[in-house]
């Protein structure tokens, strides 16, 4: 019989239009970055608050630099990560050792331990399983599908609103309870939901049937047959269309290289918010709340957290209906642990709510980012289909000067804070206005950014082009810690209103340049759009 969808007969009962395995793909990939978004939120904050608060006590700059090369590492990874997968041990087994080593680089940062090289371990795991973990189900999502059209772009969608869920609950939990609990809570947290990640996606794996084995689990006389057919053909027309597709390419892979380009300096000024937004958030933003304010922020707080979670437990309860039967085990510990999170959260809001005042945790800010695609990425994926669609270039272009525009907001705010200044109490309206901009920016720039990676490069160098990206991407982010160390040198000798008018300026310029080659790329894409 022939199925719609790839996968076992059980992937074939839909869940909002899509095969049940997208769902067990999206919760597992929630979960993961329920974790690495959770950690991240605290891991500045945790090195930069005082010995005596049981942080290190690390100075601003080590933090940052050391922030840095981890959310740069783990975009150099992947790209090992992928290739083994593809070589030797195929997608699902990767994503299970992946998030095996996660849930142990979690375990290790969570011992209550005066040894730093626990927390370092910890930090190596996590590179290493990211790398495993994060090129690989995304792969999978892609092989649930048999059509290349608008039901496998909405299926991706899906599964983006999945990463963006885990990172909004991970950023709000992990980092309430890291700030207002203890550290080592926060980073164990992460792990808690990581491993039951794993358990759900290895018993529940048997949907996917062969999608996603290894080389030698799903390798069979007949695939090797279409194989070598679908090769022969495209040897055959490589070589019929040399001279004419070799300048074609040629020019197709000069805009791939120049779009990396300037993801570089998105991403290097995006990734501030881990850093230097972090610590202006805790040390330089007033994030104490009294009376009507206080009053005002806990019943927003309560709807942003509890009308995400409903709608994730109807997406719950709806898988439960097609796969419970099938997959019993996996979906007991998807229960469980949403259980948990209910329970954590109707903590959370009761132990804010009984209190006198609020104190917006530092953290907090971060899920802004979330919250904002969540609410805005419908609105933009109209756009793109509309007759006012911009072009790639132009969508580039938007997004760097929406990003400029967010630091000049948090620019303006710090007008008034004295050179040299190590606190300060900002209104919290210039970094929720700077994370709005922000967002709007990589609404912009982030998918438009892969998808024309995957238009404009030769099927056989897709890999590679991808390779390319991820190195920008290590690039961005590395630079992202090593300029934000800097924040103290440059808050002292010319202040905090210069320190984030070098990211409005720097992103605007940027987007100002590529509305001016605009035309030369479209004219060098040959027809991609």
């Amino acid at each position: 019989m022939e199925f719609k969808f790839g996968g076992s007969e059980t992937n074939q009962r839909t869940v909002l239009g899509h095969p049940s395995g997208l769902f067990i793909l999206f919760f597992t990939e929630m979960w993961e970055r329920f974790s690495y978004y959770g950690m991240r939120a605290l891991l500045v904050l945790f090195l930069v608050t005082s010995i005596m608060e049981e942080g290190w006590g690390w100075e601003r700059d080590s933090a940052l630099l050391l922030y840095g090369w981890y959310t740069g590492l783990v975009y150099i990874t992947p790209i090992f990560g992928g290739l083994i997968a593809d070589k030797i041990m195929g997608y699902r087994n990767a994503v299970v050792i992946g998030a095996l080593l996660m849930t142990l680089g979690h375990a290790s940062m969570a011992l209550e331990v005066s040894a730093d090289y626990f927390f370092y371990i910890g930090l190596g795991l996590l590179i290493i399983g990211n790398g495993l973990f994060k090129p690989n189900i995304s792969s999978m999502v892609g092989q649930l599908y048999k059509s290349q059209g608008k039901e496998k772009d909405a299926g991706y969608t899906i599964f983006y609103m999945g990463i963006n869920a885990g990172a909004f609950l991970g950023i709000l939990l992990c980092g309430y309870i890291g700030e207002k609990v203890g550290w080592h809570y926060g980073f164990g947290l992460a792990g808690i939901f990581m491993f039951i990640g794993m358990l759900q996606f290895y018993f529940a794996q048997k949907i996917f049937a062969r999608i996603g084995l290894s080389p030698r689990q799903s390798k069979d006389f007949d695939d090797a047959i279409e194989e070598s057919v679908e090769e022969t053909k495209e040897t055959i027309e490589e070589v019929v269309d040399a001279s004419k597709r070799s300048v074609i390419t040629r020019d197709r892979l000069i805009v791939i290289g120049v779009f990396a380009f300037f993801t570089v300096f998105f991403w290097w000024a995006f990734e501030q918010a881990g850093g230097s937004m972090t610590i202006f958030a805790a040390d330089y933003t007033d994030r104490v709340l009294v009376d009507q304010g206080a009053m005002i922020f806990k019943i927003f707080n309560t709807l942003l957290t509890v009308v995400p979670m409903m709608i994730i437990t109807w997406v719950l309860i709806l898988l439960f209906k097609q796969t419970f039967a099938k997959f019993p085990l996996a979906n007991t510990l998807l229960g469980i642990g949403f259980a948990i999170i209910w329970g954590i959260v109707i903590w959370m809001l009761q132990r804010e709510f009984v209190a006198d005042s609020a104190e917006v945790p530092a953290s907090w800010f971060g899920i802004l980012n979330s919250f904002f695609i969540i609410a805005f990425a419908p609105l933009f994926s109209k756009i793109w289909q509309s007759k006012y669609n911009p072009t790639g270039p132009v969508k580039f272009a938007i997004g760097l000067i929406l990003l400029g525009l967010g630091f000049g907001i948090l620019a303006f705010g710090s007008i008034g804070i004295p050179l040299g200044a190590k606190t300060a109490s900002v209104s919290m309206i210039f970094l929720i206005l700077a994370y709005l901009f922000h967002t709007l920016g990589e609404l912009c720039v982030s998918p438009v950014g892969l998808s024309y990676v995957s238009k404009l490069a030769p099927v056989k160098l897709v890999g590679l082009m991808f390779g390319v990206w991820f190195v920008a991407n290590f690039i961005a982010n590395t630079m992202a810690g090593v300029t934000g160390s800097y924040i103290d040198p440059i808050v002292e000798d010319y202040g905090m209103v210069v320190f984030f008018l070098i990211f409005t300026v720097i992103p605007g310029a940027a987007g100002v340049i590529m509305l001016i080659l605009n035309k030369k790329l479209l004219k060098m894409m040959h027809g991609i759009r």
